[in-house]
């Protein structure tokens, strides 16, 4: 018989996530939207991370921000970059305070 349990602990559900990768314009942020509603509304938690520091506005609340670290405007305008750069600085710049994303992801882990 298949059980949604986990055989070692038999505390529910095992976590899982997405990563979603696609151009500007291709419905990323719709997507991870409407699956977050699906998610709920099948009973399970859902925490949506934001690493896209050029979608500073989403129509959810995202659980961790990467824009609460750095973005892709201020970015910008202080380093005189252009759209492309200024998206490699900040993962650049993300990958060298992942301290940051681990902190950030920690209470998402013992919540879900």
């Amino acid at each position: 018989q298949i059980s949604d349990q986990q055989p070692e602990t038999g505390t529910g559900l095992m976590p899982f996530g997405q990563l979603v990768l696609g151009p500007p314009g291709s419905g990323k942020t719709t997507y991870c939207h409407g699956m977050a509603q699906y998610m709920r509304a099948t009973g399970r938690k859902v925490a949506i991370v934001n690493l896209d520091p050029a979608n500073d506005s989403p129509p959810y609340p995202p659980d961790v921000d990467l824009s609460e670290l750095v973005d892709l405007e201020t970015v910008m305008q202080e380093l005189g970059l252009g759209p492309n750069g200024g998206l490699l600085y900040c993962m650049d710049y993300l990958e060298k305070n992942m301290d940051w994303l681990q902190q950030a992801l920690a209470p998402l882990e013992q919540s879900n």
